[in-house]
């Protein structure tokens, strides 16, 4: 029986000597390559050589692509970016009805309107408030009276 996590296409004879040994050792079930699990097992366990052969075959298939990727690179620009870019474009064809639904940043600012900003107003007995936009200024209540300072320490009276 073929493990599935083996790809054997027909035209690719290592993918399917690959495949021919994992059936030969008689293992449905392996542990990844490398984890604890495999480095567990017996050097002698058939499951221990199974992982490795699915390890090269994906490394092997992972090397052929990246080659060819290089190859097109060089060669044909365009196709290598469609390639490049296949997973992400069909990932955006997926979304985009949902996104189409949805209203843009403009159409939500026009909906809620627009509000004038809040004032800073410092409160009688909490301290001195942060101005926005005026980095290590404070808004003080000094005698009833706002006053902006360079301090975020509490000015109870003018000086």
């Amino acid at each position: 029986m073929t493990d599935p996590r083996i790809d054997t296409a027909a035209t690719d004879p290592v993918a399917l000597w690959s495949s021919a040994q994992v059936t030969a050792l008689g293992v449905e079930t392996w542990p990844a390559y490398g984890g604890l699990a495999w480095r567990a097992l017996l050097a002698t366990d058939p499951r221990k050589a199974a992982a490795i052969f699915e390890a090269a075959e994906q490394w092997r298939r992972h090397r052929a692509e990246a080659d060819e990727l290089d190859c097109l690179l060089a060669d044909d620009p365009e196709e290598w970016f469609r390639r490049v870019t296949a997973d992400a474009d069909a990932e955006a064809r997926r979304i985009a009805p949902a996104l189409a639904k949805r209203p843009t940043a403009a159409e939500v600012r026009a909906r809620v309107g627009h509000h004038a900003p809040r004032t800073i107003t410092a409160t009688p007995g909490w301290p001195p408030v942060a101005i926005p936009g005026r980095p290590g200024w404070h808004r003080h209540l000094i005698d009833g009276r706002q006053v902006d300072l360079p301090t975020h320490h509490r000015q109870e009276h003018a000086a």
